[in-house]
């Protein structure tokens, strides 16, 4: 066997190295049954399933078949627009309210893309922010600073 996509191979090292840690970490949880679950018994489940996805991935890259392509150099500027934006989201949260907290954190994450477009990243914020009000403050009733807190909520 040789390694011909190589995008393939170490994106199944990834799903596998992320599920047997996701099936481990869960062990320390109690399992249950199949009619009773324990709070470990999904993300154990869960866990497993993306190893062995990951491994079907893995082994795909391996075949005759399998398009043969390279790994880009990594870009560290897309790490840190993704990574800072949900950082910046969780220290703004309470202080800018979820509306204006989850725009920003849309259009920061957008801004990752190659492809960015500044009024596609608007409407994506725009609707994430009706989504996130009707899904969790609506839907499920949870309690979150909805303004600034500087406007005297």
């Amino acid at each position: 066997m040789q390694l011909r996509n190589r995008q393939d191979f170490w994106s199944g090292v990834m799903f596998i190295a992320l599920g047997l840690g996701f099936a481990w970490g869960a062990t320390s949880y109690q399992m249950g049954t199949a009619a009773r679950m324990g709070p470990g018994y999904f993300p154990f489940w869960l866990g497993l399933v993306l190893a062995l996805l990951g491994a079907i991935v893995l082994l795909g890259s391996l075949s005759k078949n399998a398009e043969d392509t390279h790994v880009d150099k990594f870009d560290w500027r897309i790490v840190f627009l993704i990574v800072g934006s949900v950082i910046f989201y969780g220290l703004v949260l309470k202080f800018l309210g979820v509306y204006i907290s989850v725009f920003l954190l849309v259009v920061i994450c957008s801004m990752a893309s190659h492809e960015f477009n500044l009024k596609v990243a608007v409407a994506n914020g725009i609707f994430l922010v009706v989504f996130t009000y009707l899904a969790f403050i609506k839907g499920l009733g949870l309690i979150f600073p909805l303004w600034p807190s500087f406007l005297g909520n």
